[in-house]
């Protein structure tokens, strides 16, 4: 039985409700990285790292792959990047009208 596409959805965006698989999202945005490069950005436990990889690669955001001895990691698709910026775009967006939002209710408590 197929999975209702709004399902699917709630799925992919509970895959991006962890800070950690954002920053690597976002890290590999200009290309595949290896673990360790990963590590080193983030600093969390290695297994951490491990965790949130694995629930990526499952969600099919990022791809692996060895390189000799290192392995790699990669967006799947640019339309994961395209997400991210459609994310910071949005919430600058809603940031931006909370600030006009909070000019306004202090001026008018004057």
């Amino acid at each position: 039985m197929s999975v209702p596409l709004y399902q699917a959805k709630a799925e992919m965006f509970r895959t991006l409700g962890h800070p950690v698989r954002i920053r690597v999202l976002e890290l590999l945005q200009n290309g595949p990285r290896p673990v360790r490069d990963l590590l080193a950005e983030i600093e969390i436990e290695a297994s951490n790292l491990s965790q949130q990889l694995a629930v990526l690669r499952r969600a099919g955001m990022v791809t692996s792959y060895r390189d000799g001895s290192l392995v790699m990691y990669q967006l799947s698709t640019p339309h994961v990047a395209d997400l991210l910026a459609a994310g910071r775009r949005i919430l600058g967006s809603v940031l931006k009208d909370r600030d006009g939002l909070l000019v306004e209710l202090r001026a008018g408590a004057e």
